[in-house]
């Protein structure tokens, strides 16, 4: 078998801020009361998979310490370090390079660290029928996940033959993609029963991706020319630092999915959710109280009344911390910073910009 997985570690530290911050992201944040973080549930899911020598994980290397803290055991060169983010289409191109140099007939599913999923049979199957599906073929194969709803919060792709191609389960051709629609436009991606949601979890051959970038953004693959000299010697730094300092931002939608005709969509239906924002946490955990409060990241005592719908947070165990007369708010106090805001997306991500004015960079 010649099949790996890459867990997407970058991003920064804005989208839940101010509980992230540049310096300790999202992906290294609890995703629930046992204190596991949106990487390490990542990982647990993937070892129910993958052998840990086929787990690879591409983040920051300014992450380096944060990671050997939470993977306390990982081996030095499965992680790969990025001097500079550049999105996840020159994570990628890392990621395949790597592989290719180690495996060259490796099978890769990319998966992004901030989503919730249930990892019951229903995951495990797609997983596997995809990486067989893309073992046998040159398609790059997307997972499609059945919408439940028509969230305007989640990318969207059109898939040829609609809803028989979701009880055939096999996967259909990719038509087009539409990133976080207006909630009228994903009602009507729904009722019509053409698209699916973009998991973001990608399978593919190394060398099938590696050719669909070439021909998609050559821009990214040109400077990767001498990687196999270059990766795994003692010169791989200086190699990969120059690659960086040159390479554009993208991501691999628009780099390469939104571009390729060699694209096909597995539909599935197990449980997924894409964690943006802290609405989207609020949605998604199970730990709500009898009035839809979430006040499980509360550390010391907490009096809550005639409040409802919102999130409280506080990690001082030594504090009281005392909600009332609050509907759908969200209360977040890390001691630097105490947030008191709505709950809702547009107010978070207004204050998310307003805090880049330079008055506040010591809070960020």
């Amino acid at each position: 078998m010649h099949n790996y997985c890459v867990i997407l570690a970058g991003g920064t530290g804005l989208h839940f801020w101010p509980l992230t911050r540049e310096e300790f992201p999202k992906p290294f944040t609890p995703a629930g009361t046992d204190g596991v973080s949106f990487l390490q549930m990542t990982y647990r899911r993937a070892l129910e998979l993958f052998p840990e020598d086929r787990i690879y994980i591409v983040s920051l290397a300014k992450y380096r310490g944060l990671l050997f803290e939470q993977f306390p055991d990982i081996a030095e060169d499965h992680l790969l370090l990025e001097p500079y983010g550049r999105g996840t289409a020159t994570s990628i191109a890392f990621a395949t390079y790597t592989l290719l140099a180690r495996d060259p007939e490796a099978v890769i599913t990319v998966t992004p660290c901030d989503h919730f999923i249930v990892a019951d049979s229903r995951f495990s199957s797609a997983i596997t029928k995809a990486m067989d599906y893309a073992a046998g073929t040159d398609a790059l194969i997307a997972l499609g996940i059945v919408p439940t709803e028509p969230n305007p919060n989640f990318g969207y792709v059109q898939v040829e033959g609609g809803r028989q191609a979701w009880t055939i389960g096999q996967p259909a051709h990719a038509k087009t993609f539409t990133e976080k629609p207006t909630e009228e436009l994903a009602r009507i991606f729904v009722d019509s029963g053409e698209f699916l949601w973009n998991s973001g979890i990608f399978v593919w051959k190394a060398s099938a991706i590696r050719e669909e970038m070439h021909s998609c953004c050559p821009e990214i693959t040109n400077l990767w020319k001498g990687w196999q000299k270059a990766l795994g010697s003692a010169h791989e730094a200086r190699f990969i630092e120059r690659v960086y300092a040159d390479s554009p931002h993208n991501s691999i939608d628009y780099a390469v999915l939104e571009k390729s005709h060699n694209l096909s969509v597995l539909p599935c239906d197990f449980d997924w959710a894409d964690i943006g924002s802290y609405s989207a946490f609020y949605d998604y955990t199970p730990n709500k109280d009898a009035d839809g409060n979430v006040t499980e990241g509360v550390s010391g005592k907490l009096f809550v009344k005639d409040t409802s719908g919102s999130m409280i947070y506080c990690d001082n165990p030594r504090k009281l911390l005392i909600a009332r007369g609050l509907k759908d708010y969200l209360v977040v106090d890390t001691g630097d910073v105490l947030l008191i805001c709505p709950k809702d997306d547009e107010t978070l991500r207004d204050t998310s910009r307003e805090m880049k004015r330079p008055e506040f960079e010591e809070y960020r």
